[in-house]
């Protein structure tokens, strides 16, 4: 619930209002996930709430730690499914701030062919409460490995994990909304990621939002033929469709669009993909962000060399695109862009 819904809940129950918004700052701002711990409001009321309600944040079941400091929880929602979420170090300091990677949905029904949650099928969306919870949970457990009492050490937040967030539009907006409240998670809209594989109808929605989130639109090819071939949904969307719609969300929102390429190897780094980008995205307020591949088991794609990658980055400079690489964050564990595949226990 919203601070707004636990106002209205607290009305419900016969309670002050205030009862509510103090419910909400427990659970947002003090990350408490028993009604026990809420030391300013009445033992009576405590046991009420305990009996008819549940703050429900997601179980973490393990952890990896890559060797650059990156953390890959894999967790357990009610219902026993599993998803993966990723925490990123901002730095090598020992007091560094973190980016998670949530996922909005079980699996993912895009099937890309180079990723490892389109391998893992389609089971459901999630709810904005699974989706919070990411945030939540992962941050108790930062707090308790690290041995923090900080309730910041997570500052930015990508919707880049597992699934594609414009399938659960709805949910994915009441989780920002919640996480961006000031009075209880409190992460900026400006650091806060969309990323979508370039479903077309999310796109021209958030467009209307009046919201300060970043949004990052994967494409991997600058033709139709070789993006249909490697993401399905191309087939859905055209390639002048999404641009033509990111096009609009520039023009509506004034905000700059991030384009995720991946780079693989000797499929979309030819002289002709550089020259078909250039050509696509020159005219638009955009910035590439350049990704090399990583590896996963079940597809036949290669990662290229740093020369290759370099030489491919100098060719969409020279022709006058704003550019950048991504740098890779927990390869090692299976964490990096492409690699979450939480029902594949092996993988963990």
């Amino acid at each position: 619930m919203n601070q707004e819904e636990l106002e209205d809940w607290a009305l419900d129950l016969h309670e002050p209002r205030f009862r509510g918004r103090q419910i909400y700052k427990w659970i947002y701002a003090k990350n408490t996930n028993s009604f026990y711990e809420m030391s300013d409001i009445p033992r009576e009321l405590r046991i009420k709430l305990d009996d008819i309600a549940q703050i429900s944040i997601p179980r973490v079941l393990k952890q990896k730690v890559s060797a650059d400091g990156t953390r890959k929880f894999l967790m357990e929602l009610e219902d026993k499914k599993r998803i993966e979420t990723v925490l990123i170090p901002q730095s090598k300091d020992k007091n560094t701030r973190y980016t998670i990677c949530i996922s909005s949905q079980v699996g993912c029904p895009i099937q890309c062919e180079f990723c490892a949650t389109g391998q893992t099928g389609f089971q459901r969306n999630l709810q904005a409460f699974e989706i919070v919870g990411q945030v939540l949970g992962s941050s108790r457990e930062l707090m308790r490995r690290l041995k923090s009492g900080d309730y910041g050490l997570i500052t930015n937040i990508v919707y880049m994990g597992m699934g594609e967030p414009m399938l659960n539009y709805d949910e994915v907006l009441k989780s920002i909304y919640i996480l961006n409240n000031p009075k209880g998670v409190n992460i900026g809209q400006r650091r806060m990621t969309i990323s979508t594989a370039g479903e077309v109808s999310g796109i021209e929605k958030l467009a209307q939002e009046n919201l300060q989130v970043n949004l990052a639109v994967s494409l991997h090819a600058a033709d139709d033929k070789l993006r249909s071939s490697l993401m399905p949904i191309n087939n859905k969307y055209s390639l002048p469709q999404l641009v033509a719609a990111v096009e609009s969300y520039i023009k509506k929102t004034n905000r700059k669009v991030t384009f995720e390429y991946l780079l693989l190897g000797e499929i979309n780094m030819r002289p002709v993909d550089a020259e078909n980008l250039i050509r696509l995205l020159k005219s638009q307020l955009v910035t590439v962000n350049l990704i090399p591949y990583n590896k996963i088991n079940e597809a036949a794609f290669s990662a290229p060399g740093n020369a290759k990658v370099r030489m491919f980055y100098d060719k969409l400079v020279h022709g006058g695109l704003n550019v950048t690489v991504r740098q890779e964050h927990g390869s090692d564990i299976d964490a990096a862009c492409g690699q979450l595949a939480a029902q594949k226990s092996s993988r963990f």
